[in-house]
């Protein structure tokens, strides 16, 4: 029952696929809205949402340079930045006393860990073809090629698994952390784990994001270097 208490979806239904629908649905509007304002009115000078969102724009960039290179960083940033945005709104809202993280629900954050691992695999596919994409899967040596390969095809498919559940589990955990703070002392000793909770919302949407430069890397350039 105590995640009932401080849901405010849960005050319209009580089924929690609804709740979850619902955050989803004001994460999803709240992202619009502010990419809706920051671009309506480009400056060449700056104001300060177009300044924090240049900001977090290079900071992706900066860290993804290193994984993937300049030219594929910014092809693959409307995917990694919209992932990172969504994910942090999402994290940011469960520390909202009456709403809940979408990313504290299992389904959520499978789906996204989904969207990740069939993009992912489809770019490699697009850029060398099937042959050679699952090519590199068998390895260099020969005789261990098929143990390679299964080893491979699970160890890929453990990525959503791991994506998933990453998420999910710091997010749900931060969650139920709260509400026993909120519980055992409403006005004084929730502060400082605000500021911690904070910090592992943009922690884990950083973590989502960079892994996802680190599977496309694999995909788009570990098959190039092999062929």
């Amino acid at each position: 029952m105590l995640d009932r208490v401080f849901s405010i979806a849960g005050l319209i239904s009580h089924d929690k696929s609804f709740e979850i629908g619902f955050y989803t649905v004001l994460v999803a509007v709240l992202a619009l809205v502010l990419a809706r304002s920051v671009t309506r009115s480009m400056q060449i000078v700056p104001g300060a949402l177009q300044n924090l969102f240049e900001a977090v724009l290079s900071g992706i960039l900066s860290s993804a340079r290193e994984v993937i290179g300049e030219e594929k960083a910014r092809y693959y940033l409307p995917l990694t930045a919209t992932l990172a945005i969504l994910i942090c709104l999402s994290n940011l809202l469960g520390i909202i006393p009456g709403f809940e993280s979408p990313t504290s629900n299992l389904n959520f954050t499978l789906t996204l860990a989904l969207v990740v691992f069939f993009y992912y695999n489809y770019e490699g596919i697009r850029t060398f073809g099937v042959v050679k994409y699952f090519a590199h899967f068998a390895g260099e040596v020969k005789i261990l090629a098929p143990f390679m390969f299964v080893i491979e095809i699970i160890s890929h498919c453990s990525r959503v698994v791991s994506l998933s559940f990453r998420l999910f589990g710091n997010i749900k955990g931060d969650d139920m952390f709260l509400i026993v703070m909120l519980f055992l002392a409403p006005w004084f000793a929730p502060l400082p784990a605000f500021l911690i909770l904070t910090f592992m919302a943009f922690l884990q949407a950083f973590i989502f994001m960079i892994l996802t430069y680190v599977f496309l890397a694999g995909a788009v350039l570990a098959s190039e270097e092999n062929h």
